[in-house]
């Protein structure tokens, strides 16, 4: 198999990955509505999205603060315990209570506090991986039964907005996405195109001035996808400086594919998590177009914002693949809406109503 075959792949994977993460969530709203999860007592009010807004630009300054004055070990250790606080909400749903203790159970706190310990003594890219799916599934169901139609809309709209800004203007998040790498803590989703990669050998000695993407790394943290070339000993090497249009070597480097020397794609857990709020939403909140399927619940709106991720999904990975630094979230919340406002109009939703007006 090719290299570019396998970069392929790597993107099917990627999609598969999203989906797990919004047919996790979807699967999630029943039981967490069932316990009464949502954060917010009035999940119509749009002034949520403000604030959950305002928590994102703190929490950004935060970071970057701990990266400057060398307190990564903060970073790492915050996340791990959300993470372990996640699982914990996600798995007392899926866990079967068949040991106890007075109202907790004890199978899934046990579950939950594996999810750290794996996370914390081994972050190979394959727990990253399960770990965020896990991971995104909770917050985008939590978040999505707590966000009513116009809240979801606004809060997409504003991210998408300021991610733009963050990669194309500022670079701040660039900087952001760069700190968090080293760190092998579930903020992305990490895709190897070879069998033989290892994130725990896989540094960022290596630049990322030329290929870094911008996007979201996770509910707070953003980076919509990341690629670099390692050695065979899964050390990084250092990239070189691109050739200049005089020199030899230019002609044959520009037939080479962008893609090639990729052993993964990273994609930032925020880019699978903010949209598929508004899948979680819709099927929430619209009663219109009900989809029997088992286990999740599903209307034609909400398999439409679904579809309109996973386009824009497509399309930034064809960007990204090109070795271009890019915004995440535009292109995806930006389907989610569009594929959302398509669905509900296929439903009969007016598109006041789908607005939430």
């Amino acid at each position: 198999m090719d290299h570019r075959t396998r970069v392929l792949a790597a993107v099917g994977a990627t999609v598969a990955l999203f989906l797990a993460v919004q047919l996790g969530a979807l699967a999630l709203i029943e039981p967490f509505h069932d316990a009464d999860r949502q954060a917010v007592e009035d999940p119509e009010n749009p002034t949520n999205s403000l604030v959950y807004f305002a928590v994102i630009l703190v929490a950004t300054g935060f970071m970057l603060a701990t990266f400057r004055y060398d307190l990564e070990w903060v970073i790492r250790a915050l996340v791990i315990g959300v993470s372990v606080f996640l699982a914990w909400f996600v798995l007392t749903e899926l866990v079967p209570p068949v040991v106890t203790a007075g109202p907790v159970n004890v199978v899934a706190v046990g579950a939950a506090l594996g999810v750290g310990a794996a996370l914390l003594l081994y972050p190979e890219w394959y727990v990253i991986d399960l770990t965020g799916v896990l991971m995104g599934a909770g917050a985008a169901a939590l978040f999505g039964i707590s966000f009513g139609l116009l809240p979801a809309i606004l809060l997409l709209s504003a991210l998408a907005i300021y991610d733009a800004i963050s990669v194309y203007r500022t670079e701040h998040m660039l900087d952001l996405a760069e700190g968090v790498m080293d760190l092998k803590i579930p903020v992305v989703l990490v895709v190897p195109t070879t069998l033989s990669y290892s994130y725990l050998a896989d540094g960022s000695e290596a630049s990322l001035e030329d290929d870094r993407e911008g996007g979201e790394p996770g509910p707070d943290e953003r980076d919509s996808g990341r690629a670099k070339e390692a050695s065979a000993d899964g050390t990084p090497t250092p990239e070189s400086e691109p050739d200049s249009p005089t020199s030899p070597e230019a002609d044959s480097d520009a037939e080479k594919p962008a893609d090639a020397g990729r052993d993964a794609l990273f994609i930032g857990l925020g880019d699978a998590i903010i949209p598929t709020i508004l899948v979680a939403s819709a099927a929430y909140f619209l009663e219109a177009g009900a989809l029997e399927v088992p286990g999740i619940a599903l209307n034609v709106p909400a398999l439409g914002a679904i579809l309109g991720t996973l386009a824009g999904l497509l399309v930034l990975m064809g960007m990204v693949l090109k070795g271009r630094p890019h915004a995440g979230l535009p292109l995806l919340n930006g389907g989610a809406i569009g594929g959302y406002l398509l669905g509900a109009l296929a439903s009969g939703v007016s598109i006041a109503t789908a607005l939430g007006l």
